[in-house]
């Protein structure tokens, strides 16, 4: 049975990734192999995002669409993740194609299921609860290129937005034990990572249950030979302290970019999504990363058209965005989760008004990104190179200041021969919206 071909799909977060990257790694151990094409597996799984509905849409989408695969050589079609947590009583119903369903802290069972599929040929669901530990000490293969990858500091989340349906899917948080984070980080770096993005629901809450804190970790996984960048995600404004400010800015190996999602700024529209921070405590927060971190960048995701969201309090945000010009802003429409409190509340706003206000903002935030891109414009920064376009005739990569996947690029010329991986200094000398050009100096 180990002859097998087995085939992923890995969809939504980084977060998710990590999970589907240990399942890769457990079964690679055990002598399966993986293909990248579908149409090569006898097993294909799908590792599922159910967050907001489009994500829903798309992960029932990629589940038909490897159904298909079955007509053929598919033997078998697994779940996984969030959306196998959440509807295993709806896809054991309404989706036949599937022959086994594992839920968010199960899929270190994935060899386990595949074992009992082919012995006993009867369908199998294994949903726990949200809550059950998972070990961190199991195999990973790593998917990402051979020069970065995502590091998985805690799970679940404690912060229980009104909006927001993870808590229930993921539990509650926990910090990841800091040696088992630092033993991991030692391995990628020695198989050639040199760029850490760490990732957590809330990444800044790290250590809240443990003796540990972020900027501990931080100080620690700077210190790993060939790690030269490492990278924060997903840190809530509430639980940024005065400790990890300081830890960003003096630690060299911590990029600066942050990741913060503010979600709003209308203190009453913050008040009822049940987030922590107020509009005042966000702008000072700001302020003081600006003054403590000069050089910082910013991004951060916005929710607009939120049940009771008035013209004043979309007005509050774009007044805020205009002002304050964060250098990169995710805006989303308010999604009506089934399960959350918010789904309850009175005065839904209709979506042509949802869309209305996020491309008021979009459009807001691209000039502001095209104004910040021009203000680089004869300044430095460090590129590390992806590869190489030969229709630009230069290199692409990523500024200190992009996250793979999610931000812009960099364009790059080079009188001499670049790798990938390569970290390089450039002088900026052009830009788009979202992309600069550069050449190294």
């Amino acid at each position: 049975m180990n002859n097998k071909n087995i085939g992923f799909i890995s969809l939504g977060c980084a977060k998710n990734l990590t999970d589907t990257e240990t399942m890769m790694g457990i079964l690679s151990e055990k002598g399966f192999s993986l293909t990248a094409d579908p149409a090569d597996a006898q097993i294909l799984v799908v590792n599922t995002c159910a967050f907001i509905d489009s994500a829903k849409e798309e992960s029932i989408g990629a589940i038909l669409e490897m159904a298909q695969y079955k007509e053929d050589k598919c033997e078998m079609l697994i779940v996984t993740g969030c959306l196998a947590q959440r509807y295993k009583d709806e896809i054991e119903s309404q989706l036949p194609e599937v022959d086994a369903i594992l839920g968010t802290t199960d899929y270190d069972k994935i060899v386990d299921v595949i074992f009992e599929f082919y012995e006993k040929g009867n369908k199998i669901s294994v949903v726990g609860d949200e809550n059950t530990p998972v070990s961190y000490d199991l195999p990973r293969l790593v998917s990402t290129p051979p020069y970065m990858a995502y590091l998985k500091i805690a799970d679940g989340c404690d912060n229980f937005c009104t909006y927001c349906i993870i808590p229930k899917l993921r539990g509650k948080f926990h910090s990841r034990p800091q040696k088992s984070i630092v033993d991991e980080a030692k391995k990628l770096a020695a198989n050639g990572v040199k760029e850490l993005v760490l990732v957590a629901q809330d990444t800044a809450c790290y250590g809240k249950d443990t003796s540990g804190s972020l900027p501990m970790l931080l100080k620690e996984l700077s210190e790993i030979d060939g790690i030269e960048w490492i990278r924060l995600q997903y840190c809530y404004p509430e639980n940024i302290s005065d400790e990890l400010v300081e830890e960003i800015a003096a630690n060299k190996k911590i990029v600066k970019y942050l990741d913060m999602p503010l979600q709003h700024v209308s203190d009453s529209v913050l008040k009822r999504m049940g987030r922590r921070s107020r509009k005042a405590e966000i702008e000072a927060l700001i302020n003081t990363l600006r003054q403590k971190i000069p050089s910082l960048e910013i991004r951060t995701s916005l929710i607009v058209g939120f049940p009771g969201e008035s013209d004043e309090d979309f007005e509050t945000l774009r007044s805020f965005l205009e002002e304050f010009k964060l250098n990169k802003v995710g805006v989303f429409t308010y999604s009506k989760e089934e399960g959350t409190p918010a789904a309850s509340f009175e005065d839904q706003i209709d979506d042509e008004t949802k869309e209305s206000r996020r491309d008021i903002l979009m459009s807001l935030q691209k000039d502001i990104s095209l104004e910040l891109n021009k203000a680089k414009i004869g300044t430095k920064d460090t590129v590390i190179i992806e590869g190489y376009d030969e229709s630009e005739l230069c290199y692409v990569g990523r500024s200190s200041h992009d996250t793979p996947d999610v931000d812009g690029g960099a364009f790059v010329y080079s009188e001499d021969e670049l790798g990938a991986g390569q970290i390089v200094e450039v002088e900026i000398v052009d830009c788009s919206e979202y992309d600069i050009v550069g050449k190294v100096i």
